[in-house]
């Protein structure tokens, strides 16, 4: 065990994580690395350069005469998947802090830290990218000093592109993590900490050992599910799944027990021996909160099942996902999505499409809301079809996030108004070092997750980085905004709102819906309702065939008789014609701007 070091990789999107850890596994000979970011295997992650899993790998480096196992984790950097980082944390004891030498301390890389430091993880701080002209380790180290309080000379100087500081970088990990504390005699305890699905041999969870050991064959029981297995085969991983006949306190590792039903597999579970439990689960596993709701509706009605299925199984692969049926006039049958962020929730999509081939449609992203009735009961809402009558309502609250954007001082006064704009309140703003500057905000959670992350990064020109957690809920003066057509209201469109944005959103999106829909035989009136009342109208004015063509010379009345002809059938085709809102139109709302 004194042998074994977990470690994982934590940093701020895009300093080189995992070209990084592509350096260590080639001086640990563990792989011939062939193209960049061996780790990231999904096509998705190499398409946008991005890491969305967690990514487990056991390396074997030989150390002053001595050989020991490593076990490394690499980790996302996306504020969108930092519920992937806490659990490649909480199956760890050692962190690499890395820091791009070029763009310094950013937010992501601090609430990450924070992350790690709560979990009481020995911190190596790294700084990457050293190679590259626009290289200012000097400027860096002093803010990771100034974060961590370390010593300068506990900073290594690395570039994962040409394999400087790797040495180092194994070193440390061998002198300063601490080897994992347990004992081989305990009862098995083994924190699931990730779960892949496979459709020959069932569902396979990863695991990392606290106490006792396993052996393949034994009897091993689920404690939160209560469900008993039989580990067929266990093993390590390495670029493929390795077998081995038992693994003892410390390992990280997987069991394959022909689990075929998504639910019975829960990350954050610990798996115990059936003869001799455990006497409590593994604790500083904390469940996942979503933060942005849609619906997500399949095409063709009969594809529901599979859809269902889909969610399933990407949910093994993907913890953070939440989902529940829900139904809609306009949609028909779907599932109501939580997701962490919209970046989560265009991934989901994407990962629909192309590893399950569900074509779909998702309605607009909402938040989670708390209504209060007259009798101050309260039921919590996430889509504005949910909502109770006007009339009942006391007051609505809605969830607010305290958010960190980190910039330079260039770019303060157009961050500020955009903050403001998205009714946010400055609560401090701290100078960090030279000219960079961090600005903390409490903002609704709904004003940030449309458009916002996409805003600061094009008015920063790229240097600006966001972080948010929640903070709680407060009263807010919000209104249901419906869209109708004809009438009818679409509740797919229907968006919760503040009242003084209400008036410019309706305006955006009557504007946008008479651009997309496609004009009918008969006018069709797009108008946005608050309640009864009409706030703003478009009309898509009707394809007209001239009937009067025939008509020439003679008297008028002719070509009015013909006219008021056509006027009745209109108004006959207007009742029973419906009309179909394009996919286009339901994706455009979300980028009205």
């Amino acid at each position: 065990m004194k042998h074994i070091r977990n470690f994982c990789i934590i940093a701020h999107i895009d300093h080189g994580k995992s070209t990084l850890a592509d350096r260590l596994l080639e001086y640990t000979k563990t792989i011939q690395v062939t193209s960049g970011q061996m780790l990231d295997d999904m096509d998705l992650e190499k398409e946008r350069g991005i890491t969305i899993k967690s990514h487990a790998i056991q390396m074997e480096y030989t150390y002053q005469g001595e050989k020991y196992i490593l076990n490394l984790i690499d980790t996302p950097g996306h504020v969108d998947f930092s519920y992937e980082v806490s659990r490649s944390i909480a199956a760890c004891e050692g962190a690499l802090l890395i820091v791009d030498a070029s763009q310094g301390v950013q937010a992501q890389t601090i609430s990450n830290l924070y992350l790690a430091i709560e979990n009481d993880l020995e911190i190596i701080p790294v700084i990457n990218k050293c190679d590259m002209i626009s290289a200012m380790p000097e400027e860096v180290e002093d803010e990771i000093v100034e974060l961590l309080g370390c010593k300068r000379e506990e900073i290594i100087r690395a570039s994962g592109k040409t394999g400087m500081g790797v040495e180092e970088i194994l070193a440390a990990v061998i002198e300063r993590v601490p080897y994992p504390q347990g004992s081989d005699e305990a009862p098995l305890q083994a924190l699931i900490f990730d779960s892949v699905f496979n459709s020959y041999r069932g569902i396979i969870a990863y695991f990392k050992i606290t106490n006792g050991v396993i052996k393949s064959g034994d009897k091993v029981k689920f404690f939160n599910t209560g469900k008993e297995y039989t580990a067929d085969e266990i093993g390590v991983l390495k670029m493929e799944m390795v077998p081995r006949k038992e693994l003892r306190t410390g390992d990280v590792g997987y069991i394959i027990s022909g689990i075929k039903t998504s639910k019975e597999v829960k990350v954050g579970d610990t798996i115990t021996h059936v003869a001799r439990p455990c006497e409590k689960a593994i604790d500083g596993f904390e469940e996942v909160k979503p933060m942005v709701f849609a619906g997500v509706y399949p095409i063709e009605a009969e594809d529901f099942e599979d859809l269902r299925s889909s969610l399933e199984r990407l949910q093994l692969n993907d913890a953070s996902l939440t989902f529940q049926p829900e139904s809609s006039l306009a949609l028909g049958f779907g599932f109501c999505c939580g997701f962490l962020g919209l970046l989560h929730m265009e991934i989901v999509q994407e990962r629909l499409d192309r590893e399950f081939d569900m074509n779909v449609i998702t309605t607009v992203p909402n938040v989670s809301y708390h209504i209060y009735d007259k009798q101050g009961k309260m039921t919590e809402v996430h889509n504005p079809g949910g909502m109770p009558d006007s009339t009942l309502i006391d007051h609505i609250e809605e969830p607010y996030i305290k958010s960190s954007v980190i910039t330079t001082t260039d770019y303060i006064g157009p961050i500020m108004s955009l903050c403001l704009g998205k009714r946010g309140e400055l609560i401090k703003q701290v100078y960090i070092s030279g000219n960079r500057v961090e600005l903390h905000y409490s903002i609704p959670l709904g004003e940030i997750v449309i458009d916002f992350y996409d805003k600061l990064k094009s008015i920063s020109k790229g240097y600006a980085s966001f972080d948010y957690h929640m903070s709680g809920f407060r009263p807010s003066k919000l209104i249901k905004l419906d869209i109708l057509l004809n009438g009818e209201s679409v509740d797919a469109l229907s968006t919760l709102t503040h009242v003084d944005n209400a008036y410019k959103l309706g305006k955006r999106m009557c504007e946008k819906l008479k651009e997309l829909i496609p004009r009918q035989q008969f006018d069709i009136a797009i108008q946005a309702a608050i309640g009864s009342k009409i706030i703003y109208r478009e009309t898509i004015k009707a394809v007209r065939k001239d009937v009067t063509a025939k008509c020439y010379g003679g008297d008028i009345s002719r070509k009015r008789k013909l006219l008021e002809k056509q006027k009745k059938g209109k108004k006959r085709m207007k009742q029973i014609g419906n009309v179909e809102v394009p996919q286009k139109a339901f994706l455009a709302v979300l980028k009205l701007d």
